[in-house]
């Protein structure tokens, strides 16, 4: 359970080291290309269609704070750690930003406004940013499979916020210049701050599911600054008497934290979501969608579907009472919509008898064969039988916007659109795009943040 002697620092020197220099232009271009989309989905949490902006910007007002980093899709500034708590929370919340399938991580959502937030307060420049975000990313996803995702999933914790603490730790302090035995407190004091229960799915307000986002873009960047400013804390988090492994996992696999580091990033590995929902349930949207393309298949035509899921994952969208994570609710959703929006998840279309007749006809079974590849695929296979007899199966292995099933730029852009459509004027969406595009140009990463305040 505990890592081997000294791999806590051998880990924090490769994090002390690492530079842009050493990232790659096809890992800059896709880094890039999950910043836009990742901030595509956190404006589109702040559209007036939804409440949880009002309740966090109450929170700010209300807790003050030095105004050094922007709270996106507003007018409101505060301290860096608080600016992380909010927009880690808006960007988790409509549930379409990208994510890490074997990880469980949702990277971008964390590492992204822990470290804008903090880039702004020091002036960072583009370069620095995105080299924070790879980087951060990284460490979230290797922290992730060295503790084992499913392991967590099996114990209640989510594995965003557990391991993606690390991840916001590792961005925000490369740019407040953590080196030496600071950085080693830092992933220290990040390991202590670390928490994220999965008990959101109970919560049907869809708010405590982001908050966990939030608390781990938060409590990285809370870390690093603690470090930063002279604090202590265990400087040898993955080994010793209670180490991090022991106490989250009951394991700790050490060779997921170094194999081929510095050489395959984890970014690469990112997948893009088209449906606000969760990950597990896209590739039997993806399978569902297509026979109904294919076959001709009209809603009303369907008697039953079966969606076959890994066993180990399956009970986290098996009649889940949180519609965001209940594969017989989204599924039945699009079969009648075509699509699978935010809007329609935080409002029960089971109004609409046929959507409510559909989805009891909907099956979710844990196959232990499907559990040979995962988490790293979220293999489903599902099947639909029609009133006439028919029946069709999708073996579906890499949905859309996987790295081996691509979204085009022209794809990522009407996406983005969709998504910011009542938040921002498209010349304002334009600039947006064209900052990100040559970010690693850009002296001051204030360019884009004031691009992401309200208006006005």
């Amino acid at each position: 359970m505990p890592g081997s002697p000294g791999s806590t620092d051998r880990f924090a020197e490769f994090v002390e080291h690492f530079s842009f220099d050493d990232i790659a232009a096809p890992v800059v271009a896709r880094t890039k290309e999950v910043l836009y989309d990742g901030i595509g989905a956190l404006l589109s949490a702040t559209s007036p269609r939804y409440t949880i902006l009002n309740v966090l910007e109450r929170l700010v007002c209300e807790s003050g704070g030095t105004p050094e980093a922007q709270i996106f899709g507003t007018s409101l500034r505060t301290n860096c750690v608080t600016a992380a708590l909010v927009n880690g929370t808006l960007g988790y919340y409509c549930d379409i930003e990208s994510h890490h399938p074997g990880a469980i991580m949702h990277a971008i959502a964390v590492v992204g406004p822990a470290a804008l937030a903090v880039g702004e307060r020091q002036g960072s420049s583009g370069r620095d940013v995105l080299a924070a975000i790879v980087l951060g990313t990284d460490v979230a996803c290797r922290v992730s499979y060295a503790l084992g995702a499913p392991v967590l999933y099996a114990r209640g914790f989510h594995p965003t916020c557990v391991a993606g603490t690390f991840g916001s730790m590792t961005a925000a302090g490369r740019l407040l210049g953590l080196r030496g035995q600071e950085l080693r407190r830092a992933f220290g004091l990040a390991g202590t701050t670390t928490s994220g229960l999965l008990a959101w799915v109970s919560d049907p307000t869809e708010h405590s599911r982001p908050f966990n986002m939030g608390l781990a873009s938060r409590n990285g960047a809370f870390a690093a600054h603690l470090a930063a400013c002279g604090f202590g804390g265990p400087p040898a988090i993955f080994e010793g008497k209670y180490p991090l492994g022991q106490a989250f996992a009951g394991q700790w696999i050490e060779s997921e934290l170094f194999d081929g580091l510095g050489e395959r990033f984890k970014l690469m590995e990112i997948y893009f979501k088209l449906y606000a929902c969760c990950a597990f349930i896209h590739p039997g949207l993806d399978g569902l969608l297509d026979i109904m393309a294919g076959g001709g298949i009209q809603p009303d035509d369907i008697a039953r579907i079966t969606l076959r899921f890994p066993k180990s994952g399956y009970k986290i969208i098996d009649n889940n009472p949180l519609r965001s994570h209940c594969a017989q609710y989204v599924l039945a959703l699009a079969a009648y919509r075509g699509r699978v929006e935010f809007y329609d998840i935080l409002h029960d279309q089971r109004s609409d008898s046929r959507i409510r007749s559909l989805s009891e006809r909907i099956e979710v079974v844990g196959d232990e064969e499907l559990d040979r590849s995962y988490p790293d695929l979220y293999r489903s296979v599902l099947t639909v039988e029609t009133r006439a007899g028919a029946r069709q199966v999708r073996d579906v292995r890499h949905p859309r916007g996987s790295p081996e099933n691509p979204l085009s730029r022209e794809m990522l852009d009407e996406k983005f659109a969709a998504l910011t459509r009542d938040v921002l004027e498209l010349e304002r969406a334009r600039q947006i795009a064209e900052v990100i595009d040559g970010l690693e140009d850009v002296g001051n990463v204030g360019v884009l943040t004031r691009l992401l305040a309200k208006p006005g």
